[in-house]
């Protein structure tokens, strides 16, 4: 029984992350055999109006470089609006926002929240598409360009672009960590983009048809995922282009990028709690298929699986005698994983770098975090006010 469980737990973790994205590999495979996707192509001479919101919350060391930032995007300039929205800042953030000529400033007193803050701002948008971005995420120039583009298709209704972590920063855990994991998340979202329809979008850069846009329960803390989620929920796709990238500085340390990742987690349980219709393949098909596969997975039965794959190997072999091979190979695989991950661990804390030994521990720290996200849904002692992240 112990060995069922163990080989169940096991076939899990490889599926969620391995086995889906080689899943993804070979469907995509056979729709560029069959060429089953229609392409429309894109006019760049029909350039719509389109505004750029961003969110912001007592950023006033950012604001110059953001605007520096803004007016380098390769879109024309009487075609671009920018609107700030900046609820609850009182660093001077709005004051120095006041200084720029040709943007809108949206600032009040009372903060609410981030999500909030969103639905109010876009009472004021009138254009066609609205892209959302962070202001410590500068985007590239053509980013406009590439995230309307997709808009040609008919079906799309929202369009995700591609968060970059700089690299110059990346030599600590928290860089090293985060920059390969958007790697990695960045592959499964172009899989699920060709295949069918990426999974959600992340703050940092997304572009939706405006007149999609429907108000965000003000209590969810995931505001970007539910918002490029609800817009899938209604049968449009959510495309996901790298070409249109948003590049920020990593989490200061490790401390900083968990306390991220536990308000991420929390989020995650509740949009299961909040949506519990897309657990039903037979209404959302394809849809729940993703969200199942990339999500759910990864925030409910991988973080429990790993520590009883242990305790189970370690059972298995105790019971053996220790005369079984594979599982005595598979334990100490296992214990090298957990010595690399302690010892990262300790390097981060005397700020040596040694990329390799921050992968494992990473990786911990990410299920970590799902299960004290856990523990903080069913408390609900995570806000949607709290406080961001320190950065490099």
């Amino acid at each position: 029984m112990l060995i069922t469980i163990f080989w169940i737990l096991v076939g899990i973790i490889l599926y969620t992350y391995f086995g889906y994205t080689a899943l993804l590999l070979l469907l995509n495979g056979f729709k560029f055999i069959f060429r089953i996707e229609k392409r429309y192509p894109y006019k760049p001479e029909l350039l719509p109006e389109v505004t750029l919101l961003i969110a912001a919350y007592n950023e006033i060391d950012i604001v110059e470089k953001k605007m520096r930032n803004t007016g380098d995007i390769n879109y024309p300039k009487d075609r671009l609006k920018v609107l700030w929205v900046t609820d609850g800042s009182d660093d001077g953030t709005p004051e120095k926002l006041a200084t720029f000529k040709n943007i809108s400033v949206l600032h009040r007193i009372e903060r609410e929240g981030k999500t909030a803050a969103l639905n109010r701002a876009m009472q004021h948008v009138n254009t066609p598409y609205v892209i959302f971005c962070d202001a410590n995420a500068m985007l590239a120039s053509n980013s406009v360009h590439e995230l309307l583009s997709h808009f040609a298709d008919p079906k799309v209704g929202c369009v995700a672009g591609e968060k970059r972590i700089i690299r110059s920063a990346s030599g600590l855990a928290s860089g090293t960590g985060e920059g390969i994991y958007w790697k990695y998340e960045s592959f499964i979202k172009k899989l699920e983009s060709w295949f069918y329809s990426t999974l959600g979008a992340a703050g940092e850069l997304y572009a939706i048809r405006t007149e999609l846009f429907s108000p965000i329960d003000t209590d969810f803390i995931v505001d970007d995922f539910v918002n490029s989620l609800k817009i899938a929920l209604k049968g449009y796709k959510i495309k996901y282009t790298p070409n249109a990238y948003a590049t920020e500085y990593p989490s200061f340390n490790i401390k900083e990028e968990l306390k991220r990742k536990i308000r991420i987690a929390t989020g995650g349980f509740q949009t299961i709690a909040k949506i519990p219709s897309l657990l039903n393949i037979f209404k959302h098909g394809l849809l729940s298929f993703e969200f199942i596969s990339h999500k759910v997975l990864r925030w409910t039965v991988v973080p429990i699986s790993l520590p009883a794959i242990l305790c189970i190997n370690i059972a298995i072999c105790n019971n053996s005698g220790w005369s079984s091979g594979l599982f005595n190979s598979i334990l100490i695989l296992q214990s090298i994983f957990y010595f690399i991950s302690i010892f990262g661990f300790w390097m981060e804390k005397l700020s040596l770098r040694l990329k390799i030994l921050y992968l494992p521990y990473y990786l911990c720290m990410m299920n970590y975090a799902q299960m004290a996200g856990f523990i903080r849904f069913l408390n609900r002692s995570q806000t949607v006010v709290w406080e961001k992240a320190r950065r490099r």
